[in-house]
């Protein structure tokens, strides 16, 4: 909407020469009375960079934010796992002492479960870490991440987990890539997948998706993945989703994901 001109007058001119030294005084008045406010403002401002700084080079093996949304409006299923932690421990129980995780933002799953009691646990990161913080690319360093291609087969021997969990990756792939994904994650679990996967109705950002991950997500539905584990000879594990829920029904946990369980290959 454009602005209307402001008409000014004689008259006006002329009040502002005849009270000028009223309106500069107010002026400076105004401006003293502000610059304390605005010094702490600016003092707070500054705390909080650095305290993100901090954490960025230190905190939680990477960009907390970019938990939070890896794209523009979009919900990330790595946040749920991090939700999911204490039920999925009280659901699986020693079968979380040895977990591996795969997806975006692994290196923050990864240090949240190192931090769990007698649990040991490793990531694979299917996309770059340029970005990441000093301790996530320390953890690579480690070999403790690994950044790898899931659409081939993982370089880990069969059952080296006794879990392995997957959040956002399987969406960015292909059926064609699926179906060799899906089963290579079993081979390498011993007690158990378990997938967390967007739901349809949840839309993304595509443009900041393809920029990243080279396209955007295929958010599938329920009876699509229950169908599509039976094609790859994945069998659904009821019994361990009983547990899962009942625990999650027991914390008040309700998962913005869907959340699949899948028994390993004997």
């Amino acid at each position: 909407m454009s602005r209307r001109p402001v008409n000014l007058n004689l008259d006006t001119s002329r009040r502002f020469g005849d009270n000028g030294g009223a309106l500069f005084s107010g002026s400076s008045y105004s401006k003293s009375k502000s610059s304390p406010i605005l010094l702490v403002a600016l003092v707070a401002v500054g705390a909080l960079l650095l305290l993100a700084y901090s954490y960025s080079g230190r905190g939680g093996g990477g960009n907390l934010k970019g938990v939070v949304s890896r794209v523009e409006g979009d919900y990330s299923c790595t946040v749920e796992v991090h939700r999911a932690i204490p039920v999925l421990k009280k659901a699986y129980g020693d079968s979380m002492h040895k977990v591996l995780h795969v997806g975006p933002d692994t290196c923050t799953v990864v240090s949240k479960l190192l931090s769990e009691e007698e649990t040991e646990a490793w990531g694979v990161e299917p996309y770059d870490v340029e970005d990441a913080g000093r301790s996530c690319k320390a953890l690579v360093r480690k070999d403790i991440v690994r950044v790898v291609d899931i659409k081939y087969p993982l370089p880990y021997r069969p059952k080296s987990f006794s879990l392995v969990l997957v959040s956002d990756a399987l969406d960015y792939l292909s059926e064609r890539y699926l179906n060799r994904t899906l089963p290579d994650l079993a081979r390498v679990s011993s007690d158990g997948l378990v997938v967390f996967t967007g739901y349809p109705r949840k839309q993304r950002a595509k443009a900041a998706e393809v920029s990243k991950f080279g396209r955007a997500a295929k958010l599938r539905s329920t009876s699509w993945w229950s169908k599509f584990f039976g094609q790859v000879s994945l069998e659904e594990n009821d019994d361990a989703a009983k547990k899962f829920n009942e625990a999650a029904t027991k914390m008040s946990y309700v998962s913005n994901c869907q959340v699949f369980h899948l028994k390993s290959f004997n």
